[in-house]
């Protein structure tokens, strides 16, 4: 999906707006349709992720690509800022100290390995999302993560602390997906 400078802004200020809808009322802000260009009124998976003071302030999202663009935006928008558990609420005095980023996802595709080594050689740096599912365990890192943890040991090491593994542990009911992704963010 190619998104001008234009498409971005547009968005971006689609999350700010829903998020503020969603902070004043609970509901991500209504869109039509029809007030969206075809090319990105499409089903896309996205996560939106806030920061203030470039510190982690919420983010969510989703993997699968099940609404529009847009309606993806506004829904992951408010619930970065009211359904992260990591946070309390955004309350309507932050808003203005938040910077928003979208991240917008390509499918996901399974990443066969035969263990966590195969795992380790086989993930490329900056440029894939991880998905880790393993019974009721379950993680993802954005691609943007590898700006954290720029070392796949690190990176792989974090993703199985967040699904509740222990590292390196490789359960038999496993599986790996990787994903990439389109970022961009407020200036």
């Amino acid at each position: 999906m190619m998104l001008d400078a234009a498409d971005q802004r547009r968005l971006l200020g689609l999350a700010r707006d829903s998020m503020a809808h969603g902070v004043a009322t609970g509901l991500p802000i209504p869109l039509r349709a029809e007030d969206w260009p075809a090319s990105l009124w499409v089903p896309r998976a996205t996560f939106v992720t806030l920061t203030r003071k470039g510190r982690l302030r919420g983010c969510r999202g989703r993997i699968d690509a099940v609404q529009p663009l847009p309606q993806d935006v506004a829904v992951s928008a408010v619930q970065a800022a009211l359904d992260d558990p990591r946070f309390a609420p955004v309350g309507v005095t932050e808003l203005p100290e938040l910077a928003i980023s979208i991240s917008i996802l390509t499918p996901p595709e399974p990443l066969p390995a035969a263990d966590y080594r195969a795992l380790r050689d086989s993930v490329r740096p900056h440029r894939d999302g991880l998905l880790l599912s393993a019974g009721d365990h379950r993680a993802t890192f954005l691609p943007k993560v590898w700006e954290q943890l720029p070392e796949p040991d690190a990176f792989l090491v974090a993703l199985w602390e967040k699904a509740g593994l222990l590292p390196e542990v490789w359960p038999d009911d496993i599986r790996i997906e990787r994903y990439g992704a389109i970022d961009f963010a407020e200036e």
